[in-house]
């Protein structure tokens, strides 16, 4: 499912990232194209208010693609337009806090994910739990004599010779 997100609104609900680091942008691509690769190639467009970091092309690829805008409302405007021209609407989901980009998505069908909700998310793809080894506490079965020699006979050996 394709994402639509409105970047610098899920930057403040991110713990460690600020909207005052001039790095920001590139901190949350870095954890969305990890969230892509994990959910295989999930394609991921991402709206920044202005761009402090950069261009677009330096942090474009890996699933991620970045639209700067000149201001918080040409941000909010491209969004809509976006969301507006999305052919498939139900195959999109769009992540934002902000009442007038949810309620144009919600218009099309398109589902809404909240910020917070997604933040916590992002930050659980980026550090999966680590997964226990399991450790068999049972004894293996052990065959039995008669179980043994049906065994041997199958593969042609007679009692004694596989122990030489």
């Amino acid at each position: 499912m394709p994402l639509l997100i409105d970047g610098h609104n899920l930057i403040a609900q991110m713990p460690g990232m600020h909207l005052s680091d001039a790095d920001d942008e590139a901190q949350l691509v870095l954890l969305l194209r990890r969230y892509a690769a994990l959910r295989r190639g999930r394609t991921i467009i991402v709206v920044f208010d202005h761009g402090v970091y950069g261009h677009p092309q330096y942090l474009d690829g890996y699933g991620v693609t970045c639209c700067f805008a000149r201001s918080p409302q040409d941000a909010d405007a491209h969004l809509i337009r976006r969301i507006n021209a999305i052919d498939r609407p139900r195959a999109w989901t769009v992540v934002t806090a902000d009442r007038r980009i949810a309620q144009a998505a919600m218009t099309r069908g398109i589902k809404v994910v909240d910020s917070r909700t997604f933040a916590q998310t992002l930050l659980q793809s980026a550090n999966p739990p680590r997964r226990q080894q399991r450790v068999d506490t049972e004894k293996p079965e052990q065959a039995d004599h008669s179980e043994v020699e049906e065994w041997l006979r199958l593969f042609g050996e007679k009692e004694g010779e596989h122990l030489s």
